[in-house]
């Protein structure tokens, strides 16, 4: 069974999530702080973690960066915390994705289906097919309609950070940090500019993209 951590200091929605989980098929370890679920984090071999930002011990943020100095594991945040900055500083320690709350539990399971459908697939498969075009990360090659789509190194990169993390969402900061360079931090022009020329080559609708698309405030997400 795959094993999920929650951490969050709330026991009524710890039992919930819980009992939510275990119901589709998950083995579940809860923690109620973070140097808990740090803990709980050695101890267990995990698919997925679910995380609190407002704990009592230590911030959630906190929390991420010291999973993230030893543990790839995919994390979800999940938290009350709704403005962009909150979002933006969570996924840039290296959250994988963030759900405010109040949340349904139909979202939380989609979400946590595509993480762990990110983790399990994608990694191992150089080519990535949409319905629009396929990109080959092996041969650096984009095709749409059976045609090559040239793209310039710029857009390449940028397509290939995105469809490297299938359905993740990747921040402004972290992609102009990965593709310029940190000097361009402030230069999110740049991002809405290479964004819609790689809009314009690869999406049917480019007022309506399926599978580039932009998290207002906060960055963009590829979804197949």
């Amino acid at each position: 069974m795959t094993a999920v951590l929650v951490v969050d200091d709330d026991p009524h929605l710890l039992k919930v999530l819980k009992i939510t989980l275990e119901a589709n098929g998950y083995t579940v370890t809860a923690a109620s702080d973070g140097e808990t679920a740090l803990l709980a984090a050695t101890r267990h071999p995990l698919a997925l973690i679910i995380l609190d930002l407002g704990l009592p011990d230590i911030d959630g943020t906190t929390v991420i960066k010291r999973l993230r100095s030893w543990n790839p594991v995919p994390i979800l945040v999940l938290s009350a915390r709704h403005t962009s900055d909150d979002k933006v500083e969570a996924l840039d320690a290296g959250a994988d994705d963030y759900i405010t709350k109040p949340f349904g539990p139909d979202e939380l399971l989609a979400r946590i289906r595509a993480l762990l459908r990110r983790t399990t697939d994608h990694k191992a498969a150089p080519v990535v097919i949409t319905d629009a075009f396929t990109v080959d990360l092996a041969k650096h090659r984009v095709t749409r309609d059976g045609n090559d789509v040239r793209l310039t190194p710029i857009e390449w990169n940028i397509l290939e950070l995105l469809v490297r993390n299938p359905e993740k969402l990747i921040t402004q900061q972290q992609m102009l940090t990965e593709v310029w360079g940190p000097a361009y931090l402030k230069e999110a022009n740049y991002l809405r500019v290479y964004m819609a020329q790689l809009r314009r080559k690869l999406e049917p609708d480019t007022a309506n993209p399926r599978h580039l698309l932009t998290e207002a405030g906060i960055g963009y997400r590829f979804q197949p």
